[in-house]
């Protein structure tokens, strides 16, 4: 059984190392916002019905995605440095990812202690810091 374990374990080790050299896609960016944008309806449905656990189950979807995106294979390996620089700015997407997490937790700690007020509000940070991403680094 142990043995049966340790095979598992290596293979899906394996797996995921191969995944992770195909490297990350503009397909995997959108699947990536289309999870964390149900996230964010899930949230707020779960302040709707007023419910922790959807909105402990939202917070959970959204702090796991953030942690993926980055700039996408074809951003990273352009030649053209003006445009690397434009297109990768690695600073500010990590401190957006930071956050996102740190109000997704508010969000979550609020809500528990009976502080719908202050949890919405840090809903509506988390949707500051995508539309910051969105209109500065994707250009919308």
């Amino acid at each position: 059984m142990v043995e049966l374990l340790r095979r598992f374990t290596l293979l899906t080790a394996v797996t995921t190392a191969f995944a992770m050299a195909e490297g990350y896609t503009q397909a995997d960016r959108i699947a990536d916002m289309q999870k964390m944008a149900q996230a964010m309806q899930d949230i707020q449905s779960g302040f709707f019905y007023n419910n922790v656990d959807i909105i402990k189950a939202g917070t959970k979807v959204l702090k796991e995605t953030i942690t993926n995106v980055r700039p996408i294979d074809s951003e990273v390996n352009n030649k053209d440095i003006y445009e690397k620089w434009l297109n990768n700015d690695l600073k500010m997407t990590r401190k957006i990812q930071k956050k996102i997490k740190n109000k997704a937790n508010d969000v979550e700690e609020r809500f528990s202690d009976g502080d719908a007020v202050q949890a919405l509000q840090a809903y509506s940070k988390i949707s500051g810091q995508c539309m910051k991403c969105h209109v500065r680094l994707r250009k919308w």
